[in-house]
């Protein structure tokens, strides 16, 4: 597979790794439509895209997800097509269960889970009518396994996981690629905007984050992931391990996370 003269819908495009693979799929010669909620900063982004002109933005909050399907097909008369979605953009949390209110829980699986469900369904019937195509969403290892002061950013990552993979499963013979996407620590501003206990943002980097990988390579791994055909892939560095160690050594991954230094 090629991304040359695809055009690819691009979530949570505005930072982080979602900034990255606008730049890395521009320059693979993808047609980009930028969303996010920040319209200056999706501004910024294309502007600094190569074949800039070729590229639109289009503001977008996940959590306000209720016409969806007006949007797309809005987007799809104004390309023909669109041959790839990625889900990209998400909202994190820093914060004790028993701190955390119900609101807390709503707000993120708000985004991360129903408005990328609903993106994602509103845009399959145009994609199964291809028979070309697919979508790459990224989780994150909590989507596999959790830590603490993270329950309904993991929770919202396990549900979009296993709803990937229900998708990959039923629509399997329509020709379709579903890639589902896990980084670990990733230098990208996530944890600023991470939500506390009483909603407002961290307005800092974790430690692990800081050292973690480039955005860049980042990017590389998940285009390069989905152009092979992957299922699913680990992106990061020796904390994607975790995943495994919980499989087949749960109780020694129990003890471990309880004392792993998490922000």
């Amino acid at each position: 597979m090629s991304l040359q003269n695809k055009t690819v819908w691009l979530t949570g495009a505005s930072s982080g790794i979602g900034e990255a693979l606008a730049y890395e799929l521009a320059a693979q010669g993808a047609q980009l439509i930028l969303s996010a909620r920040r319209e200056d900063e999706l501004i910024r982004v294309k502007d600094q895209c190569v074949n800039s002109k070729i590229h639109r933005i289009v503001a977008l909050d996940l959590a306000k997800n209720a016409d969806f399907e007006t949007l797309i097909k809005q987007q799809i008369e104004k390309s023909g097509q669109i041959d790839l979605l990625i889900n990209n953009a998400g909202l994190s949390q820093r914060a004790l269960i028993l701190d955390s209110s119900m609101a807390i829980h709503r707000r993120i699986m708000e985004v991360n889970y129903f408005g990328t469900v609903a993106l994602t369904q509103a845009l399959l019937p145009h994609l199964i009518e291809r028979a070309s195509g697919g979508v790459i969403t990224v989780s994150s290892l909590v989507g596999k396994f959790t830590t603490p002061l993270r329950s309904a950013y993991a929770a919202s990552k396990h549900a979009i996981t296993v709803y990937m993979d229900s998708l990959r499963a039923e629509l399997h013979d329509t020709g379709l690629q579903f890639t589902t996407v896990y980084p670990g620590f990733i230098k990208t501003n996530l944890t600023y905007k991470a939500l506390l206990a009483d909603g407002t943002e961290q307005n800092s980097m974790d430690d692990a984050q800081a050292n973690g990988m480039e955005p860049s390579l980042c990017a590389k791994a998940i285009i390069k992931a989905y152009l092979a055909g992957k299922d699913e892939a680990y992106v990061g560095g020796k904390e994607t391990y975790a995943v495994y160690l919980k499989r087949f050594f749960p109780k020694l991954f129990a003890r471990m996370i309880r004392k792993a230094k998490v922000t």
